[in-house]
């Protein structure tokens, strides 16, 4: 057991309590969707099964069908005789999250009406962003760009489109795992990140999606051509 899956089981076992008594294989999948969300399982990391029972308190049985439904989101993958693992992604992959996030964050952005626009949750999660980066806790700032993305995206005011870039953009963190300098590849989309809040806080939501497309636009030839081919068996 390496210590990276020794601290990502500790942090299951405090999600524990968020099961309650009657946990499904959706809130089970919901919980390490999350954890896959903020840095917590590696890609490439073996889930071990009877660890991670005891960690969340649930079945077998349960866990199993949460993996099955995290696999058909692509986070994991199940090897034959070899349990189940987190997925490792491909160029291919980060090409296809990107071609998503420019349809629904640009969209949400685009279609916002009338200001003022509801900028609380992003101006949060930038600040959240900013403090992880002063204090060097780059896994953190991660985090804080994930939860930015969702908030921009739940401005289209839709619960399809909140479960959908809930698995993409838990896909798009394992991909931040490629990045051997997470402080160059992180500072400067908060600033970005920024400049967007500014943008609707003005009212300007046009200039706004022009920050956005251009920012994913880096984001994603920065992303491709750091990330190796890699087979996923």
């Amino acid at each position: 057991m390496t210590v990276d899956a020794s601290l990502a089981l500790s942090e299951l076992t405090a999600d524990r309590e968020l099961l309650g008594r009657t946990s499904t294989a959706e809130r089970v999948a919901g919980v390490l969707r999350s954890r896959i969300a903020q840095g917590s399982f590696r890609p490439g990391m073996r889930l071990p099964e009877e660890r991670i029972c005891g960690a969340l308190g649930v079945s077998r049985n349960t866990l199993r069908e949460s993996f099955r439904l995290l696999t058909h989101e692509r986070l994991l993958v199940h090897r034959l005789n070899r349990g189940t693992f987190v997925r490792i992604l491909t160029a291919e992959d980060i090409q296809d999250i990107y071609r998503v996030r420019r349809l629904v964050e640009c969209a949400a952005l685009r279609e916002l009406g009338a200001p003022p626009y509801p900028v609380d949750g992003l101006d949060a999660a930038v600040t959240a962003g900013e403090k992880a980066a002063a204090e060097d806790n780059w896994r953190d700032c991660a985090t804080a760009n994930i939860r930015f993305h969702r908030t921009l995206a739940a401005l289209a005011g839709s619960g399809r489109i909140d479960e959908l870039m809930a698995g993409v953009l838990a896909e798009l963190r394992l991909a931040f795992h490629v990045m051997d300098d997470p402080r160059r590849f992180h500072e400067p989309y908060l600033a970005r990140n920024r400049q967007i809040v500014r943008a609707l806080e003005s009212g300007d939501a046009a200039g706004a999606e022009r920050l956005l497309a251009f920012y994913l636009e880096d984001s994603r030839r920065q992303l491709v051509e750091a990330y190796p081919e890699q087979p996923e068996d």
